[in-house]
């Protein structure tokens, strides 16, 4: 019988502010407890604009890989990146 390996993932994440709309761009190997983190206000620079929702993760098997990631999310074309693929998202959201 095969073995089933148990692989720990990196998460890039973005949340957005349902307070301002902005959004936040991170890395964590605990997505539910860093995206509870922010929401209770333990993350300094993301406090002032809790709550957060999270609207797009990835999932990657090196931390590396995330960071990589992470970074390029924060740079202008992987935030436009980011804004393709959450398009019918912000149609959705336009609409409300």
């Amino acid at each position: 019988m095969p073995r089933t390996t148990a692989y720990k993932f990196y998460y890039v994440y973005v949340l957005e502010s349902l307070k301002d709309g902005k959004r936040h761009i991170g890395y964590t190997s605990d997505l539910r407890k860093r995206l509870e983190e922010h929401n209770d206000g333990k993350n300094f620079s993301t406090k002032p604009r809790i709550p957060f929702k999270l609207i797009y993760y990835e999932a990657c098997l090196e931390k590396e890989d995330a960071q990589r990631r992470e970074k390029f999310f924060k740079q202008t074309k992987g935030r436009e990146s980011v804004t393709k693929r959450l398009k019918k998202y912000y149609e959705i959201r336009k609409s409300l």
